[in-house]
């Protein structure tokens, strides 16, 4: 009877033991919905939007799971910009993490959509609304997961910061340069973990790779002007405005930028070749050479994408000339967008322009103050925490190192000396992005999945185990 009572005991144990963690996702997931479902119905557009409401909604939620007031700050430079600010104290043996994702959209108008885009519709196995990939989930996860680690007293060897921020898709208020010029000692740390970045990619329904974004290229607008006296159209020359300006961007159009690379861009060549085969494969290899294989380069140069990986990038994207029909223009511009290659600077970029335009009528300035974009070093700690946690989740999927073409909050983050990694921790399938689109869209289960990588991933960087 002994024997068979604690048999069965045993047994009992093992099934609750079963049940509890089950019942525990199933409740954070919960926690998690819910929060994206209010960040997704808030409006937080910067044409009508209000993000203050927003970061007072997450405050509330984070003052009722027990964090104290002197913990949790929302703060802007006004009524509708507010940024979100949370601590969880540690034991201080390492430097604080922080955690970022904005707030804010992009516009999104109702007449687009096949649906509303400010109600959180569940559909078809997929999670619909405005920002339900940039970025609001990276906000909700985030949010939901200090929540649990606050209830549940976990003691991490170092601070845990959140901060959810404002205008990181345009306006005059953004919200990670307005704490660092105010309130720097609310997000300083030793390293940041940005969800607004290092996409986890589907192929045909299954993970094919995660990465980690260690740097992203300067943003530069250049613009090009030119003058001239004008004149009667019935009276033309060859000193035209027009032709000044157009044959200095035939010239810019056949110009390459310098092959570069970095430990980041080297790695993820490195790293891709081993996912292809065939001639992409020996040609992702070469680009991975010191020095990288020059007819590789070259091969690979064709495609936009791997072209944007190698290099600066300057592409003329707006034009304006003239001012009748019947009279030479007196002027002619255009802005010239270049993507620098971390490392590079605006004045030296704007030096190249000048020559390869080749002709001094053409004046070239930027459109806004320099700064720079350095890329943070290939971490050990970050990388390997990671890949233990991708290892578990996703057996077999690989974390490959990347540098964004485009531009996020990271950057002012890494010119301000904080280090910065893009991790988005949610699988989005590469042929179906939609941010910043109609009908933006993710998975409802690479949500939840990534709900509980964040889970594991904060604590995996934060304790010994």
């Amino acid at each position: 009877m002994k024997l068979r009572s604690s048999l069965m005991i045993f047994v009992l144990a093992s099934a609750i033991a079963t049940v509890l963690p089950a019942q525990q996702a199933q409740d954070e997931h919960k926690l998690a919905q819910d929060i994206y479902k209010q960040l997704i119905e808030t409006n937080t557009t910067e044409s009508v939007g209000n993000m203050t409401t927003a970061a007072n909604d997450i405050a509330a939620r984070l003052s009722a799971a027990g964090f104290p007031a002197s913990d949790v700050v929302v703060l802007g430079p006004d009524a509708r910009h507010g940024n979100i600010v949370a601590r969880i104290h540690g034991s201080g043996v390492r430097k604080p993490i922080l955690f970022i994702a904005h707030l804010d959209v992009v516009e999104a108008n109702r007449s687009d959509w096949s649906l509303d885009p400010f109600q959180l519709t569940e559909k078809d196995g997929f999670f619909y609304g405005r920002g339900t990939s940039d970025v609001k989930d990276g906000d909700a996860i985030l949010a939901a997961n200090f929540i649990r680690l606050k209830q549940e007293n976990y003691q991490p060897d170092r601070d845990l910061i959140l901060a959810l921020t404002s205008d990181e898709e345009g306006g005059d208020f953004n919200g990670i340069s307005w704490l660092l010029a105010n309130h720097r000692n609310l997000i300083d740390a030793e390293y940041c973990i940005n969800t607004d970045g290092g996409d986890f990619q589907l192929k045909d329904g299954k993970p094919l790779l995660t990465s980690i974004q260690t740097g992203e290229k300067l943003y530069a607008d250049f613009e090009l002007h030119v003058f001239n006296k004008g004149g009667h159209s019935s009276l033309p020359s060859p000193d035209n405005a027009i032709y000044h300006l157009s044959g200095g961007l035939v010239r810019l159009s056949h110009y390459q930028f310098p092959v570069q690379l970095n430990e980041t861009t080297r790695a993820f060549f490195e790293r891709m070749s081993k996912m292809n085969g065939g001639a992409l494969a020996a040609d992702l290899a070469g680009a991975a050479k010191i020095p990288p294989d020059r007819a590789s380069i070259e091969r690979l140069s064709a495609s936009p994408y791997y072209n944007a990986l190698l290099r600066t990038t300057c592409v003329a994207t707006r034009l304006n000339a003239g001012h009748a029909n019947n009279a030479l223009p007196q002027d002619a511009s255009a802005i010239v967008n270049c993507r620098i290659f971390p490392g590079g600077t605006q004045e030296a970029t704007q030096k190249t322009l000048v020559k390869v335009l080749g002709d001094p009528q053409i004046k070239v300035s930027a459109v806004a103050p320099p700064h720079t974009s350095p890329a943070s070093p290939l971490r050990k700690d970050v990388l390997e925490a990671d890949e233990r946690v991708v290892g578990k989740m996703w057996p077999g999927t690989p974390v490959i190192p990347t540098m964004e073409t485009g531009a996020t909050d990271g950057y002012r983050l890494r010119d301000a000396g904080i280090p910065t990694y893009g991790i988005s921790g949610v699988f989005i399938d590469m042929n179906d992005v939609r941010a910043h689109g109609r009908d933006e869209r993710i998975l409802e289960s690479s949500f939840y999945e990534g709900v509980d990588f964040f889970y594991r991933y904060i604590k995996a960087l934060s304790s010994a185990n």
